[in-house]
């Protein structure tokens, strides 16, 4: 039989989807669809390996340590697709079954999303959705390789992200972006890498991709998140599981309110690289706790109540050892906003910290058409970027889309050049002295510093009164035309 290739895998998934159109609210699809391929990967995978083990002599088929995940009788894929009754509840239990057998590894991910919802998740829906994919085996053996699970996955949130609308930016940002901020922050083997707003992971698995990319070692790498939102937190580890990637150690709770990535003498984990794309603007983002806030991470000054932009990045910050590195996608309003904002944007500008601002287009964010910027942030810059900051302006370079607009290949090489090379290209990107950005107190908005002005044609005086002498002319032409033949018509001009 042959082996089911990405294309294949993608398609299936998907058409998962129209199962549930109707049913419930577009936004909801990925938790119950993201569960049950779950529960039947680990279904399939733990019949492969228990098949392996018939083979060997003295071994025991119910040891748990025997097997990636331990599945029990209950919690079996063929035990649920014999049933036709109460099924939520059935997929309930033998979800609370395996995180039980699998504490470790499983722990409040499954439990997350209630499948005995019978008003929204009939025992008709969910039958067909167990049909559906029973019709699909998901084993090591039954792949054309081991990754496409994992990329099957990715193809899902970012498809789910798009029919979601605006409640889509809340888990996922769009793969192109990703690949722009790792491509510049360029992780390495032995790295600590953390995204404290990790929504699905995105940022995290790009960031092993891109070591596999580089001919490095993917697992030499140590990953770490934390999501407020605990359904996406479990979407997230999920995605974590099928990329294989066992060691993520991703937390749930609020990264500002609660930070939960600590050592044991209660101060904060410090990384290489730190990569967020945090909400934008976020109203309640913890403001009367930053007052006393244990970890000292608001040492520029506490941002406003209405604004969490700058305590997301004052927290990367805090969370970066000495040679450590940022990049936080943001909003534009960070760049020129006065107040507490202008206050904290001095303060880390005067310590250096701040390696370049780029510019993104419009419309590349679901729910957000506004323009947004990358911040880079390099507590260890080189002699030749001390005191200056690189901006660039790549709001131009962009393909547009019905709905979204999408930044190619050639945009993303363009943009990472410019950075590596750190030079100066008209009306695109330059680096620029502290002291220009004190003249401009402080203000970062790009286009103050890169002329995006297109210069006028030289107008030929000359050519135009000749131009409107040759247009009298045949005007006078046919006035006189129509003079004459108005006369032969016997009307008095």
């Amino acid at each position: 039989m042959s082996k089911i290739d990405l294309e294949t895998l993608q398609s299936h998934l998907w058409e998962s989807a129209n199962i549930l159109r109707g049913s419930i609210d577009a936004s909801d699809y990925k938790n119950y669809i993201f569960g049950l391929l779950f529960l039947k990967r680990l279904c399939d995978v733990f019949d492969e390996e228990s098949e392996k083990l018939k083979k060997e002599k003295h071994v025991d088929l119910k040891d748990p340590d025997n097997y990636s995940f331990y599945v029990p009788e209950k919690a079996h894929w063929s035990y649920l697709k014999t049933l036709t009754q109460n099924l939520g509840e059935a997929i309930n239990k033998a979800n609370d079954a395996l995180e039980e057998a699998n504490p470790e590894m499983l722990e409040d991910v499954l439990s997350t999303v209630d499948f005995n919802d019978k008003d929204r998740l009939p025992d008709v829906t969910l039958a067909a959705l167990i049909a559906h994919f029973s019709s699909i085996q998901l084993a090591n053996r039954d792949l054309e390789n081991p990754d496409i699970l994992g990329d099957a996955y990715e193809y899902l949130i970012a498809q789910f992200a798009d029919d979601a609308g605006k409640k889509g930016g809340e888990f996922y940002t769009p793969k192109e972006v990703v690949t722009l901020l790792v491509e510049i922050l360029d992780p390495k083997e032995k790295m600590r890498i953390c995204d404290p707003t990790c929504g699905s992971g995105g940022m995290l698995v790009q960031s092993v991709y891109h070591l596999r990319e580089g001919g490095q070692n993917p697992k030499n790498i140590s990953i770490f998140g934390q999501e407020r939102n605990v359904g996406t937190w479990a979407i997230c580890k999920m995605n974590m599981l099928l990329h294989e990637l066992l060691s993520a150690r991703l937390e749930k709770g609020d990264t500002l309110r609660s930070p939960k990535l600590t050592v044991e003498q209660g101060q904060l984990m410090a990384f290489d690289i730190v990569i967020a794309n945090p909400p934008f603007s976020l109203k309640n983002w913890g403001y009367e706790e930053a007052q006393h806030d244990p970890y000292r991470r608001f040492r520029f000054g506490i941002p406003p109540k209405g604004y969490g932009d700058y305590a997301f990045v004052q927290h990367m910050i805090a969370t970066l050892n000495r040679k450590g590195r940022a990049g936080v996608v943001l909003p534009h309003g960070v760049l020129f906003r006065g107040g507490a904002e202008g206050k904290i944007r001095r303060g880390f500008l005067e310590e250096d910290l701040l390696e370049a601002v780029i510019g993104l287009p419009s419309n590349l964010f679901f729910g957000a058409s506004i323009p947004a910027c990358l911040f880079i942030v390099n507590k260890s810059k080189p002699k030749v970027r001390k005191g200056k900051v690189f901006f660039l302006y790549g709001a131009n370079d962009y393909l547009e889309g019905k709905n979204q607009n999408k930044l190619r290949r050639e945009d993303i090489e363009k943009v990472v050049n410019a950075y590596r090379e750190y030079k100066v290209i008209e009306k695109y990107c330059r680096p620029v002295s502290l002291d220009e950005i004190r003249g401009n107190d402080y203000n970062l908005n790009i286009t103050r510093y890169i002329d995006i002005t297109e210069e006028e044609e030289p107008i030929d005086v000359q050519a135009v009164l000749k131009e409107l002498k040759e247009v009298k002319k045949e005007r006078s032409n046919v006035e006189r035309k129509m003079t004459r033949h108005l006369k032969e018509l016997g009307f008095q001009v």
